[in-house]
């Protein structure tokens, strides 16, 4: 008795391509890019981003296995100004060392995970031909935009211990380097979200989203708000605040606006390099940012509901974690937590953005 043959559902329905397939292959993808948030973040925090001096790709994946390549490691993190005039006065033990070690070779790893789990399957889709037509490009631009992560991440990296910061003795990595980096990251974020919701979308032959002045703007706004974030972590801006749960937030040392911002430098260094400064906008651009997701959400109400809330749900549990990780006075969990929570809110509001990228008619929601 002859039994049908059982085709996957995507084959059955648009032939060789694959768009749900790819989009969740996307989805997954974005979620690693979340965790390599995180990880940075308490790399970050942990102030362990110098702890490796060299980029090695490949041989880089494999940490130090003896004891004589420990100390090699260690004998070249003491070159660079951060153990000079930090850790080694401070009596850094090589058991300290590895510590920090750990976080930068963990996020880089996961960088090359990540690396790996969208290089290999898109090969595969490619060979498999189920890439749906015109998708191509962007899928290489997103891969491209992973490499250039790891550039801007070494780039960053190299601030801190190369030629330049030596003659001033530059004990951290440039801020704006920082920025670029996490930016970098959460620009492909995005891009892996809308792409995935566009595959969706071409299942059911509905129309591509796109980017409206009002989603652009509320894009903008909160594209503003990260970038001080990135700032934040790259300045160590939040430790700032003061002491006390009052003086902490809403008020920075007592005052609503802070006294100690060095305007002697021009205007330009004291709203992107000041310390106090930059905090000051990140908190109160905080709200900036707020009513513009809450216009978001409320266009998104009638068409679909979860998205709104999602919104609102995301945005709301950020402004807490921001308050408590100054309160807590920079705890790394909470401070990490803040991190990850703000790429959750950029997804979201992707999310929303593509949602009202329809002049004519919502479609079904992208995600059933």
């Amino acid at each position: 008795m002859e039994t049908a043959t059982i085709y996957p559902p995507d084959a059955a329905r648009y032939g060789t391509e694959r768009p749900i397939g790819l989009s969740r292959w996307l989805l997954f993808v974005a979620a690693l890019v979340v965790m390599m948030v995180a990880v940075g973040g308490i790399t970050r925090l942990t102030e362990s981003g110098l702890s490796i001096t060299e980029w090695k790709p490949v041989t880089g994946a494999i940490p130090p296995l003896n004891q004589a390549q420990w100390q090699a490691e260690f004998e070249a993190y003491k070159q660079i100004p951060e153990y000079i005039e930090v850790n080694g006065p401070a009596g850094m033990t090589l058991a300290e060392y590895k510590f920090i070690y750990f976080w930068e070779w963990m996020h880089r790893l996961l960088g090359r995970v990540i690396g790996l789990a969208f290089a290999l399957p898109l090969m595969w889709f490619w060979a498999r031909r189920a890439i749906p037509a015109g998708y191509k490009p962007r899928l290489v631009a997103l891969l491209a935009l992973g490499g250039l992560q790891g550039v801007f991440g070494w780039l960053m990296v190299k601030s801190g211990t190369g030629p330049d910061a030596m003659p001033s003795m530059r004990t951290d990595v440039s801020h704006y380097w920082l920025s670029i980096h996490l930016m970098t990251a959460l620009f492909t974020l995005g891009g892996l979200v809308w792409t995935a919701l566009d595959l969706r979308n071409w299942s059911r032959n509905d129309p591509h989203a796109r980017l409206r002045g009002f989603t652009v703007v509320v894009l903008a706004i909160l594209g503003v708000q990260l970038l001080y974030g990135a700032w934040m972590a790259g300045l160590d801006a939040g430790y700032v605040a003061g002491g006390g749960l009052w003086d902490a937030w809403p008020m920075m040392q007592g005052s609503l606006f802070p006294d100690g911002i060095d305007w002697s430098r021009g205007m330009f260094h004291a709203l992107t390099a000041d310390p106090f400064a930059v905090h000051f906008i990140h908190r109160w651009w905080a709200w900036v940012a707020v009513a513009a997701l809450v216009m978001m959400a409320r266009r998104l109400r009638a068409k679909d509901r979860r998205i709104s809330i999602m919104i609102h749900a995301a945005f709301g549990t950020q402004i807490l974690l921001g308050i408590l990780t100054v309160w807590t006075g920079m705890a790394l969990w909470v401070a990490v937590a803040h991190q990850v929570v703000g790429a959750l809110v950029l997804a979201s509001a992707v999310w929303g953005a593509h949602a009202l990228g329809y002049r004519d008619r919502m479609p079904r929601s992208a995600l059933r």
